[in-house]
């Protein structure tokens, strides 16, 4: 029987084409073998745990208008001294106030004069100072900010602004907290291992999550990216997230 060249050539591509799958399936084989792949086991853990501030801080800022600059800095001074007297009285030292430099900007008034024509008028000069406290008795700055009406009924026009809560030693809390997050994060993937049979592996790379600080019960307990940073309330509720990658083996 004669091959005629047409199936010489049909044979030889068939030939060729074995040869190639065979060659891929060989090295497909010796790269897995040199290249193992891992699986892995990715984990978030949590903290979170209450805390109470220990530092406290006040502001409040004095105001006054006059056409005369000389007589608004003159009552401006005489409200800055009552001020002093009265943080002086509730026990605060010199050391825990701070009172700022004076502002000072010509304000104006738009007017109409009846006709259509409208223009401004310069209506005097406005002073303002604010006052700052910070203090680590948080009950005694507490009561100045409520009693602070008592300023106001000798004519010292003050705008009281509400406390602000700070805990002082925040670093050291945060190791705590990476600590125990990290348990955490563990304890769920040792937990995932052995539920799928299987062996926790190295540990292939940790991040540290959102940290932020909130009021306990509050709407600020939903995790924010940049992380929440509450001031407004005395207990706070500390709260970090961890997140580990582990390999199995």
């Amino acid at each position: 029987m004669q091959i005629t060249e047409g199936t010489r050539k049909v044979v030889a591509a068939v030939i060729y084409g074995v040869a190639i799958v065979v060659g891929l399936g060989l090295l497909a084989g010796a790269y897995r073998k040199t290249h193992p792949t891992e699986e892995k086991i990715n984990v978030t853990g949590m903290a979170s745990k209450d805390i109470v501030s220990d530092l406290i801080a006040w502001d409040g800022n004095m105001q006054r208008k006059n056409m005369s600059l000389q007589e608004a800095y003159a009552q401006l001074a005489a409200d800055t001294k009552l001020v002093k007297e009265y943080l002086s009285e509730h026990g605060i030292s010199d050391n825990e106030v701070v009172f700022s430099a004076v502002d000072i900007s010509k304000e104006n008034e738009y007017r109409n004069d009846g006709n259509g024509h409208y223009y401004y008028v310069f209506s005097g000069y406005q002073l303002s100072q604010r006052v700052h406290v910070e203090s680590k008795d948080i009950e005694k700055v507490e009561e100045i900010a409520r009693n602070v009406t008592s300023l106001i009924n000798k004519g010292v026009e003050l705008y009281s602004d509400a406390p602000e809560y700070y805990y002082t030693k925040l670093s050291e809390l945060k190791i705590e907290m990476i600590a125990k997050a990290t348990e955490d994060a563990t304890t769920r993937a040792t937990q995932i291992a052995e539920k799928s049979h299987s062996k926790l592996g190295n540990l292939r790379s940790a991040q540290m999550g959102t940290f932020q600080i909130t009021a306990p019960n509050s709407s600020e307990d939903s995790y924010t990216w940049d992380g929440a940073f509450n001031t407004r309330s005395k207990t706070k509720r500390v709260s970090i997230t961890m997140r580990l990658s582990f390999g199995v083996k």
